[in-house]
């Protein structure tokens, strides 16, 4: 048994910039790799994020330097304990279930046993701005039943109200992705209050939420970049209430699997997220999503243009997706 790895960097244009509190972007920067073995052909995509101290070229270095591993057959179970979780085992571990799935005639999401997701509801993001222009944007998006709305800390305030009045019937989620401080903490949790928002997602930094620990907020508190792995969830209880799972923060579907159960058994309200991919990407995280109850997976909607046989968009349904593109069997 041999297998052959191909890696790639990818750009994928946005349809309009996306911002959020740590800057904006033009383009969705990925890495994909594929795993070839006895004429079957297993795909994975990861997005490298800086915030974690990852790059493009530092993402891709990792992945070769399996290259001799992987040609011997390195299982996953293999690469968990040899890998660090982040963007570089993400791409390689869903790799491994997809080619795994072409090479046994078993799905993917049948062999980790899962249960098949039925349609579910993505929420549809708001990027940050100033709140004329995230009000007019969330006009545009008021049929939408789920909006995630990005916030930044210094108008807030404002933004929350804007998004709220120009969207009067959608459900609210808001991310400050660490953006709020503790002098401000209670003002913007009212104001979310008041604009019935249901969750609020990483609102400080990570490590810097002390602010957190054993209040009594009327909205769900949903860790994000406090959250990479199963063995973070017990030191988080005491400061969140929800988690959102990200492939590329757990370093892939297997460990992914690991964190929703445990998240679960320990009474957490469970998202699943993503970062700014294709449906490549989402792929993997939408065979988590039939005990999610939160699913944030918006961002092949976010591109100007999405792989062949992406997730299948109705509205914000998504109704699954071509078995072709990850985790079928070949026909």
């Amino acid at each position: 048994m041999t297998r052959r790895l191909i890696t790639r960097r990818q750009a994928w244009p946005l349809a309009q910039a996306f911002t959020i509190s740590r800057g904006s972007r033009t383009e969705a920067v990925v890495v994909s790799v594929e795993l070839e073995q006895d004429g079957h052909k297993g795909q994975g995509e990861c997005v490298p994020y800086p915030r974690y101290g990852e790059t493009v070229d530092g993402v891709i270095a990792e992945i070769q330097a399996l290259e001799a591993r992987l040609a011997d057959g390195m299982d996953r179970e293999t690469l968990r304990k040899t890998m660090p979780a982040g963007a570089a085992r993400n791409a390689v571990d869903c790799a491994m279930w997809d080619l795994e799935a072409k090479l046994s005639g078993i799905p993917a999401i049948e062999a980790a046993g899962l249960t098949p997701p039925p349609p579910v509801t993505t929420a549809y993001t708001i990027s940050l701005g100033d709140p004329e222009t995230m009000h007019e944007n969330a006009r545009k998006a008021q049929a939408r039943p789920l909006l995630k709305v990005k916030l930044g800390g210094a108008g807030d305030l404002e933004r929350i109200a804007a998004v709220r009045e120009a969207a009067p019937n959608s459900t609210l989620i808001v991310d400050a992705n660490e953006a709020w401080e503790a002098e401000n903490l209670a003002d913007y949790v009212a104001a979310c209050a008041k604009a019935d928002v249901k969750l609020i997602e990483q609102p400080m930094p990570a490590g810097k939420d002390d602010a957190l620990r054993g209040a009594d907020f009327p909205i769900l508190i949903c860790a994000d970049e406090s959250l990479h792995t199963s063995a973070d969830l017990e030191g988080l209880r005491d400061r969140y209430t929800s988690v959102n799972i990200k492939l590329d923060k757990t370093g892939g579907l297997t460990e992914a699997i690991d964190v929703q159960n445990r998240a679960l058994e320990l009474g957490y309200e469970v998202m699943i997220g993503c970062m700014v991919g294709t449906s490549l990407a989402m792929a993997p995280a939408l065979a988590l999503t039939a005990r999610a109850s939160f699913v944030d997976l918006d961002a092949p909607l976010l591109l100007a243009t999405d792989r062949d046989h992406g997730l299948i968009y109705d509205g914000s349904i998504i109704r699954g997706h071509d078995p072709a593109l990850w985790g079928g069997i070949e026909g």
